[in-house]
């Protein structure tokens, strides 16, 4: 059946049973109830400290067929779900489904574990490196499923996602439970990804490196919400949870179109007093924070809050006064982490109240701007940020159709060629953001306007920019690099990409 993307998908996956198909943006309305965890029972002056990882999995009753949980701010300095992994396999324990908020290249390391059988599916935001093209060739019971930061918010809070046992790596605990990410050797910042598995999970485990005594303060995750605890010596690498900051591009490409990303915004309609913005940690993303500085400054204009990942730039214009908020569901350099724990109105945030549809508000509603990062892009404006020119699984969904689907205006940055590849094409590889929801297609060689943003159109007419239809600039991709050929893949569905809402918009097959 060809869904509401155009994408032809079956009613039935194997694997996965019936699924429901993308019916738009906002074309499902949900139905049901939040779910939460087992009721459980503390008596006064219990323990909580556990000795080691091996009697924790005991303790937290893991079995055969359950689903296990971790967070990503580690990113790629993180020593957790491999740990545990390790742990689990020596136990003989099988056919689990590892449920991480997303997956890093450090995490190959348990590519033998899903050999094995430890491992049968795995539900995830994305993969990268060697995972990416593990699940790419299909070596999984079940195919990937692909969930963006709200849709897995969602997916857990209304009980899709179902997490037996939840092991989070905390950078501060004390010896009750509560958590914050700003303490401590291994400090990552915002703990927000792992906020909603705290609160639903049906035993969660703090994993950490520097116990404290009760009480911790602040809290990112409360001793109500945790079961266990276990000290180890080490739960993440500092150099590769972040970077010392962020830089600013100097590639002349990413300037350019940085320079014509932060024109749209300038002359959109929408520049004004209290506006907001999410700009993303790519390097274009950076330069177009630095324009959109000096344009604030120079037209005096503050902006209401800044949202999502933050990053340097965010946080030196928080400092300044250019913004009175920031939301921050993650950190990314060491500036970031710095200011939340000592600015008061540097807030941290949920991936439920980031993104998650099905709530009562999530802020990427209230976003007046947010710029994207791309793969490829189509002429019908949709977007590609998880299969690569060749077919494999090669990124993340992250926040990506969350954002572009919640903002006033939605802009992509991407270079019109990667190497000799074009970037705008008939169609993309693999529908992760539909074209619906994305407003402005911002490359090098010119920009695009969605047709159906006839303000932005008008709007835009004078602010000096090279305007074109997306088709034009798809030309102009075709002419100097060819018309890429079609990537041959089988009948094999090795992955399913969901949208915000459960619904699927498309599924990835399995190359020749």
């Amino acid at each position: 059946m060809l869904n509401k993307a155009g994408r032809e998908i079956p009613s039935v996956i194997p694997g996965l049973g019936e699924v429901k198909l993308y019916n738009g943006a906002f074309g499902t309305i949900p139905t049901g109830r939040m779910v939460g965890p087992k009721i459980a029972l503390n008596k006064p002056r219990s323990e909580k400290l556990v000795k080691s990882i091996d009697q924790v999995i005991d303790a937290a009753g893991l079995k055969d067929g359950m689903t296990i949980s971790f967070h990503h701010h580690f990113r790629n300095g993180d020593y957790v779900l491999n740990m545990v992994m390790e742990a689990i396999a020596r136990k003989g324990i099988k056919d689990l489904t590892l449920a991480p908020s997303s997956l890093s290249n450090v995490h190959e390391a348990i590519i033998p574990y899903m050999d094995e059988g430890v491992i049968t599916a795995v539900e995830t935001s994305g993969a990268r490196g060697k995972l990416g093209k593990y699940f790419t060739e299909g070596r999984l019971k079940k195919p990937v499923i692909i969930r963006s930061h709200g849709g897995r918010a969602r997916a857990i809070e209304c009980g899709e996602l179902k997490i037996d046992v939840a092991f989070i790596g905390a950078p501060a605990c004390d010896t009750y439970g509560n958590i914050n990410g700003i303490s401590g050797k291994s400090a990552c910042g915002s703990m927000g990804y792992a906020i909603v598995d705290a609160e639903h999970a049906d035993k969660v485990v703090a994993i950490t490196d520097n116990l404290v005594p009760h009480p911790l303060f602040p809290i990112s995750i409360p001793q109500t919400n945790v079961d266990f605890i276990v000290e180890v010596d080490s739960i993440g690498d500092p150099k590769g949870i972040a970077s010392g900051a962020l830089r600013i591009s100097k590639d002349p490409r990413e300037l350019k179109i940085a320079e014509y990303a932060a024109a749209v915004i300038e002359y959109s309609g929408q520049f004004k007093e209290g506006y907001s913005a999410q700009l993303g940690s790519g390097g274009a993303s950076l330069a177009v924070a630095q324009f959109m500085k000096e344009k604030m400054i120079a037209e005096g204009i503050t902006g209401s809050f800044g949202v999502g990942g933050i990053t340097t730039p965010f946080v030196n214009m928080l400092e300044e006064g250019l913004f009175k908020m920031m939301y921050d569901v993650q950190d990314f350099d060491i500036p970031s982490i710095e200011s939340i724990r000592k600015n008061a109105n540097h807030i941290e945030m949920s991936a439920s109240y980031y993104a998650n549809p099905h709530n009562r508000g999530p802020i990427v509603n209230n976003l007046d701007f947010v710029i994207l990062s791309a793969t490829e892009v189509d002429v019908n404006f949709n977007v590609n940020v998880i299969t690569d020119s060749n077919g494999v699984m090669m990124g993340a969904s992250g926040g990506h159709c969350d954002t572009a689907a919640g903002a006033g205006v939605s802009i992509v940055v991407a270079p019109l060629l990667r190497g000799r590849l074009p970037m705008v094409l008939d169609k993309v590889q693999t529908i992760v953001t539909p074209g619906e929801t994305v407003d402005v297609i911002v490359t090098e060689r010119g920009v695009a306007v969605n047709p159906n943003r006839k303000d932005l159109i008008d709007n835009l007419k004078c602010a000096n920019l090279p305007l074109m239809n997306i088709e034009d600039l798809q030309k102009i991709a075709y002419d100097l690099a060819g018309k890429p050929e079609d990537i041959p893949v089988t009948d094999e569905i090795v992955g399913v990409v969901e949208y915000r809402d459960g619904t699927i918009i498309d599924v990835i097959r399995k190359p020749v």
